[in-house]
């Protein structure tokens, strides 16, 4: 298939159904929530896991949904490349939901975090190649050059405490989810600390 030509109402449209695509995902992982039978608030603390895993899944699938909004912003034009990194990019958040419930069920055991681990991480690759592609297609003016730049940065971060948080998994659970967390919090910061960090 040759490429379209579609401007910013292909690039709406694209990014319109991503948002569906997203929704769907985090009703999904609410819905994995299920409310104890029994009376008593015992069984409600018992769920804590799940609750957890859930918050922590929920802040990352929020922090692809503003950087995806973010990032689309620069799009300029729909490519058979930009529609399959964001396939991608959809299919591996779709994957989050199955290893939320996994890491809650299994209360947080070493071999349900190394799966959580490895699904975070996946998501990550996606977007680096759907960044790409609208780095190379997009707006190319100095404000989507620094955008470009400082995300990048914070995702080569991400993407090593991932690493680190996946090695650590087998020493301790704990210390691989700390990482995981780590990460949420790095994209929640301002510009300033990371661009300090590496001179930008």
């Amino acid at each position: 298939m040759s490429e379209t030509e579609e401007g910013r109402g292909g690039v709406n449209r694209v990014e319109a159904f991503s948002d569906g695509v997203i929704a769907i995902i985090i009703t999904i992982m609410v819905l994995e929530m299920k409310a104890p039978e029994e009376h008593g608030l015992e069984h409600l603390w018992a769920m804590w896991p799940i609750f957890i895993a859930y918050v922590l899944s929920y802040a990352y699938v929020a922090i692809y949904w503003v950087n995806h909004h973010r990032l689309f912003a620069h799009a300029a034009r729909i490519s058979n490349a930009l529609l399959w990194a964001n396939i991608a990019l959809l299919f591996t958040l779709s994957l989050v939901p199955f290893a939320t419930a996994y890491l809650g069920e299994q209360h947080f055991s070493h071999d349900a975090t190394l799966v959580y681990m490895c699904v975070m991480m996946l998501p990550s690759f996606a977007y680096v190649w759907l960044q790409s592609v609208i780095r190379r297609t997009g707006r190319q003016d100095a404000a989507a050059q620094d955008y470009h730049q400082h995300s990048l940065r914070k995702g080569m971060v991400a993407s090593a405490i991932y690493a680190s948080g996946i090695a650590l998994t087998f020493v301790s659970p704990w210390a691989g989810l700390a990482c995981a967390a780590l990460v949420a919090i790095l994209w929640f910061l301002p510009k300033g600390p990371i661009d300090a960090l590496f001179g930008g």
